[in-house]
């Protein structure tokens, strides 16, 4: 019953927004519910996440838009047919990713930057609702263009839209704190559908859905020429993309949310499912939605039970109830979905990662202000490269220091500081990485500083290699090198802690026959006790 609920909530508020998004894409209106038809049956039949809402994505719809609006004029039959390919293109490239599983690369996604991500969504969202929100015409799809626009327009705003807005506004976030199990989104559609028939909202000035043709979609194979096939795929390319980060993202932050774990190869196979039957139904490329899984979650969607409710809905609403549908006022469903932006925008996370991790929250900022102002791919893209570059630059730098005892015999660890000396002639060293070819110079560049400047000549030299379990042959050659000049002062090399893998990569690069097997052990103990043996 909740799921249901939900569903009926969920339907109340995306069945205008789908029919909104058909403004972006330049098709037919109805085109916007054959996407919430049978594309959200076949996710729910084959995908993974419980939350995740997969139909018409402002994102996609700009993409393929703007490419495919010199091929044909919009809405026309053969921009249908090539708007159908394009998900059929884009349900191949997700085929190709499952069947290669790639789904690990919503991995390189952390907390951090799926925080990052769902605040910029959530702004992007706010600046977007503003236009119809106030009345004010706003046509452009990058958000700076739009806030132009708006600001542009602020003689020509419109008091009743703007009225009806803010009362939108104030009902949901007034009952959501008060009343959060009633379901205000759908009341205020359905009293918004009512008031408008019966005052002739369109008279005064406030813009309504408009008519909306009813009947269930044809499935046909969308045919095209090869060299228009040619030109289809950078543009399907380009949806791909935006599916696989936009979508891993989503259903991951939700996954988070409710503790749960999602299987990303299994999403994927969903949403290469849900575009195949977008393309045969005549419909556009869908996309997991940031903007309607929050709504669904909002409401109290727990499974993808609450999405089939959904669908079950739309189609009730294609055979039966597309006439009410065109007195809804816009400024209702951008009411509804600026609440909904409100919620994407997790305050609280950002505050506790701004005082726990500074640098990650500088990471969460620029990646919620690229996919805000620049575009969601670009904030995805740069978020993960900026990911990898941190955890790059921390294995480049780790965590160095020289373990000294203290009175009652336990290692305490100290910055590997020249100067700084376990006891007279020892050295007990800890480098906190793998050794790779980026790193080699620094580990034995601080060797031989700890060496040169110890208070008294060092003997022995042990490193703790805990934290090491690998060695490319770079750094082997550094290590190599490091060994013939510490034999050359009378130092002696000793590893400690020594794991199974880090000693084969010893043994194929020959570290081993340099420094000696006597010398590599399992624990540091047994390497500090060979010292002890020998100076006895």
């Amino acid at each position: 019953m909740r799921d249901a609920l939900a569903g009926l909530t969920l339907a109340a508020m995306n069945i205008p927004q789908v029919l909104g998004y058909t403004r972006i894409a330049g098709t037919p209106a109805v085109t916007g519910l054959y996407t919430a038809l049978l594309p959200l049956l076949m996710f729910a039949i084959f995908g993974s996440s419980r939350h995740l809402v997969v139909a018409a994505d402002s994102a996609t719809a700009a993409i393929f838009s703007s490419g495919l609006s010199g091929m044909a004029p919009q809405a026309s039959v053969k921009y249908m047919t090539l708007v159908c390919m394009v998900a059929l293109l884009t349900a191949a490239l997700l085929l190709l990713a499952r069947i290669f599983k790639l789904g690990f690369l919503a991995d390189f996604l952390s907390r951090t930057v799926l925080i990052g991500f769902l605040t910029g969504v959530g702004f992007q969202i706010i600046i977007a609702m503003l236009g119809e929100m106030s009345g004010i015409p706003v046509n452009a799809h990058k958000t700076i263009v739009q806030l132009q626009q708006i600001v542009d327009g602020l003689p020509q705003v419109n008091l009743p839209t703007l009225g009806i807005s803010a009362l939108v506004i104030t009902s949901i976030l007034g009952c959501r704190h008060f009343l959060p199990k009633l379901p205000i989104p759908l009341i205020v559609v359905m009293a918004g559908i009512g008031a408008s028939h019966a005052y002739n909202f369109s008279g005064y000035g406030i813009a309504v859905i408009g008519p909306v043709p009813g009947g269930l979609p044809s499935l046909s194979f969308p045919a095209v020429s090869w060299d228009e096939l040619l030109k289809l795929v950078p543009i399907a390319l380009s949806c791909f993309v935006i599916i696989i980060a936009q979508s891993a993202a989503t259903s991951r932050v939700f996954a988070v949310r409710h503790h749960e774990r999602v299987d990303e190869d299994a999403d994927i196979l969903g949403l290469a499912a849900a575009n195949t039957a977008a393309a045969l139904s005549g419909a556009f490329v869908v996309n997991g939605s940031p903007t309607q899984t929050a709504m669904a979650d909002l409401a109290g969607a727990r499974s993808q039970m609450a999405q089939l409710v959904f669908a079950g809905i739309v189609l009730l609403v294609l055979l039966f109830f597309t006439g009410p549908l065109q007195y809804l006022p816009r400024s209702v469903l951008a009411g509804i979905v600026f609440t909904i932006a409100i919620g994407l925008i997790d305050f609280k996370s950002l505050r506790d990662i701004r005082s726990e991790s500074p640098g990650e929250f500088n990471l969460a900022i620029i990646t919620a202000v690229v996919v805000a102002l620049v575009g969601l791919e670009q904030g995805i893209l740069l978020a993960v490269t900026l990911s990898l570059l941190r955890h790059v630059r921390h294995s480049y730098r780790p965590h160095t220091m020289v373990l000294i005892p203290d009175n009652s015999g336990r290692w305490l660890p100290t910055s590997a500081l020249p100067g700084v000396e376990t006891e007279p002639g020892l050295v007990v060293y800890r480098f906190g990485a793998d050794l790779f070819y980026a790193n080699d110079n620094r580990f034995a560049d601080e060797v031989r500083a700890l060496i040169e400047h110890a208070p008294t000549p060092v003997r022995w030299f042990i490193v703790d290699a805990g934290a090491m379990t690998d060695i490319d042959y770079s750094a082997a050659r550094s290590l190599l090198d490091l060994c013939t000049d510490l034999k050359r002062y009378g130092v002696t090399l000793v590893f400690g802690r020594v794991n199974t893998y880090l000693r084969a990569d010893m043994n194929r690069h020959g570290i081993t026959s340099v420094i000696g097997d006597e010398f590599i052990f399992s624990t540091l103990h047994e390497a500090i006790a060979l010292r002890q043996q020998a100076n006895t």
